[in-house]
């Protein structure tokens, strides 16, 4: 063999051991029941996916709404790497809008699914084999119009009779799908009926072997990453995933599971992802923070308990040689080392090594800022973690063009009411000072902000959690506020809740003033 033919030969078994990681987050995660993203939000997550190395972004399901069908769209624009990817039943309408969606993006792909099963055939979409059978082919050619990327999906796969699966599986290889996924839509297999099945399906049907077959696996049983890996070791190329798992029910298999599982075992998984791991851990807080979903503490690889060790025999043991009880390092999903770190006394130069550290790139201004901040933080805190450094640069970032900002607040609470908030903004420049009482010293805080800015909106989510340990912590609040079908979110961290959760509501209503004036615009134009 020459060393060309040796090259390429490489080449090809790297690209057969290569598994392509499909991120869902912004679709079957969004599904996900309170789980709604906003606009602005999706484009953060998406950027994020990108930059980290996601090889498809399921970025929606165009047909659903205007809002779906816009984000999709400009995930598509601002796509650097990613294959941006939209979702389409088996009709005509729901892939047309799909290809429409995805055309503004350097590499477009068109998922249509329909469900195959005997009980989404007969119950829920009222159709016989064969007309699910037309489906599919007429679905497949259609997508093909736009996009030679084309995905197809056997909704309900692990329940649909193994005979009538590959007579599908195969149209939709004969119409020109390029990728074929045997979703486990319910979370019904177990991982040795998947690897069969994917075993079987790629030595029974016709033309198997041209296209990349791919996992989609719920944790209704909690198996969504075992069943997905055992697809991995039948053949599977291709794992759709979402961050934390997120998604419908019990959620999806987790794309941070899945890819340290790789990584971690390769001497039984001989494959490698794109990721980047080390940002594992920041896509795991972004997406828990639009979402308002925490992560559980004891949550594999991302959990805040994940690198954490409290018994003395294991303490003992990871001071002595810290693979007796880690098997990964926290640095390789982007925890840091040690979680008490910084104080009061620390200068610029640790501060910006800090955030290097954790991930962060500011410039000079943010920079300042950010450390202008921490300093403020460091003197009311005993301690400051990792995590208080992220929750106060992620806030400063999210804000830093805010039109509305908090500069004081003074609130009188107890248990004689009526509670009073006396309250200054800077609105765009200019100062107001207004008091206000309420029931409670939230409402009136809130209240108070109403009075210097006037809305209908409705406070659709108000959440407040800590960010550390103690009664000194942080507290990041979120508000969710709703006005004539706008939905906007906010948030803020503070160790006063109260002064979280002020900026927080005038952080959602500054993008409400925005998407108002937007609208405005939009109908003077017209």
């Amino acid at each position: 063999m020459t060393a060309s033919s040796e090259g390429k030969a490489a080449a090809v078994a790297g690209e057969q051991d290569k598994i392509i990681i499909f991120d869902t987050t912004l679709r079957d995660g969004e599904q996900c029941p309170g789980a709604t993203m906003t606009y602005e939000e999706k484009l953060q997550v998406a950027e994020l996916l990108d930059d980290m190395g996601v090889d498809i972004i399921e970025a929606g399901f165009p047909i659903a709404s205007e809002g779906d069908f816009e984000s999709v769209q400009e995930i598509a624009k601002l796509a650097k790497t990613s294959v941006i990817c939209g979702l389409a039943r088996a009709n005509p309408a729901d892939i047309d809008r799909a290809g429409e969606a995805i055309r503004p993006a350097k590499r477009g792909r068109i998922h249509t699914f329909i469900g195959t099963s005997p009980l989404h055939r007969q119950h829920q979409l009222g159709l016989s084999q064969d007309q699910v059978h037309e489906r599919v082919i007429q679905s497949v050619t259609r997508a093909r119009n736009f996009t030679d990327d084309v995905e197809w999906s056997a909704m309900d796969a692990t329940r649909t009779e193994f005979e009538y699966l590959c007579r599908v599986v195969e149209a939709a290889i004969r119409s020109g799908a390029t990728t074929i996924n045997i979703p486990d839509t319910v979370g019904y297999a177990l991982p040795e009926e998947y690897f069969e099945l994917i075993s079987k399906l790629k030595t029974s049907v016709p033309g198997m072997d041209k296209v990349v077959i791919s996992t989609h696996c719920h944790d209704d049983l909690g198996l969504a990453v075992a069943n997905s890996l055992a697809g991995i070791r039948a053949g599977a190329r291709q794992i759709e995933c979402t961050i934390n798992g997120l998604g419908e029910r019990a959620g999806n298999a987790a794309l941070e599971e899945i890819v340290m599982a790789i990584r971690t075992r390769h001497d039984l998984l001989p494959h490698h992802t794109g990721i980047r791991t080390e940002m594992l851990s920041r896509a795991s807080k972004l997406v828990s923070a639009v979402t308002n979903f925490p992560v559980q503490y004891n949550k594999a690889i991302v959990g805040r308990n994940a690198f954490a060790h409290e018994s003395g025999i294991h303490q003992d043991g990871v001071l002595k040689h810290v693979e007796t009880y880690e098997i990964m390092t926290p640095e390789s999903v982007g925890v840091g080392k040690s979680s008490l770190v910084m104080g009061k006394h620390s200068g610029r130069a640790a501060f910006k090594s800090k955030l290097k550290e954790l991930g962060y790139g500011l410039g000079d201004n943010a920079l300042e800022d950010a450390f202008n901040r921490f300093k403020a933080l460091a003197d009311k805190k005993k301690h400051v973690y990792d995590e208080d450094i992220e929750a106060l640069v992620d806030e400063g970032v999210a804000h830093m063009n805010d039109r509305l900002k908090v500069v004081a607040l003074t609130v009188i609470a107890g248990t004689m009411g009526p509670q009073t908030a006396t309250l200054t903004l800077d609105i765009e420049g200019q100062s107001k000072t207004v008091q206000s009482t309420g029931n409670g010293p939230v409402d009136a805080t809130f209240n108070a902000i109403k009075q210097l800015i006037p809305h209908d909106a409705r406070l659709d989510l108000y959440q407040v959690h800590a960010v550390t340990e103690g009664t000194d912590a942080q507290a990041e609040v979120s508000v969710r506020l709703e006005e004539d079908g706008r939905i906007v979110t906010g948030r803020s961290a503070d160790p006063d809740t109260l002064v979280a959760s002020a900026r927080a509501y005038v952080a959602a209503l500054s993008k409400l003033v925005v998407k108002r004036q937007k609208t405005a615009q939009a109908q003077q134009a017209v």
